[in-house]
């Protein structure tokens, strides 16, 4: 990966083999490509923030490790195995401390509950995380999921919920678009950093373009 700066490149290489490793059975919005684009994503938001570039690229790298919602649910999986691997790789207890933070406190989780962790770095990467689960490749990450789930695309009458728990929205079984309404249009107003509100309000516009177009193509209007 070409685009690794300023931490020792064996621990960036051996994380990035890792991480292939794990996810390569992973369902396609989840799999190893989500994690380069929010790599990516990450450095070009870091260029622009004062931050520990070293907790960035980690964190991004292992931020999806073991996604919950393919673990049962179970948010205690990926922190861990982050942690281990880190440590074996002799990663200072600092550093480790800070990257498992973040990824116990980077997802939406329904976007109603309290973090009790706070850092730019965190912020970084949950914009960079954000970024990929909206626009283009945020609406096709969606269906793939939907369809990975067996959802509905669409029941006019199911209507979004925008008041769910953390738990509720982690059993929730509503149809694909109701999503757009339950998180991915809301996260243009949560990003955290000057760039990743400008990269965000494009991925924003191109969303309610294709919503648009979805209800004239559904009514038969379009």
């Amino acid at each position: 990966m070409e685009f690794f700066i300023q931490t020792k490149m064996s621990v960036l290489e051996n994380a990035e083999n890792f991480v292939k490793q794990q996810l390569k059975s992973a369902e396609g919005g989840h799999d190893w490509f989500h994690i380069e684009r929010v790599y990516k994503n990450a450095i070009l938001i870091a260029k622009e923030e004062s931050c520990n570039i070293e907790v960035v690229q980690l964190a991004a790298l292992l931020h999806d490790i073991a996604d919950s919602k393919f673990h049962n649910g179970d948010e205690t999986i990926g922190p861990k195995i982050a942690r281990d691997f880190l440590t074996k790789e002799n990663v200072a207890e600092e550093t480790i401390h800070h990257v498992v933070n973040i990824i116990e406190n980077i997802s939406f989780k329904g976007g109603n509950f309290k973090k009790d962790f706070h850092s730019k770095e965190l912020e970084i990467v949950q914009d960079a995380d954000r970024l990929d689960a909206i626009g283009a490749i945020g609406i096709a990450r969606t269906f793939n999921y939907g369809g990975f789930k067996n959802r509905a695309i669409y029941h006019p009458e199911i209507l979004p919920n925008l008041s769910m728990s953390k738990e509720e929205y982690k059993k929730s079984t509503a149809p694909t678009i109701n999503h757009f309404y339950e998180k991915l249009l809301l996260l243009k107003d949560k990003m955290n950093t000057q760039t990743g509100k400008k990269l965000a309000q494009k991925r924003h516009d191109f969303m309610e373009l294709y919503l648009e177009q979805f209800y004239g193509e559904w009514n038969g209007i379009i």
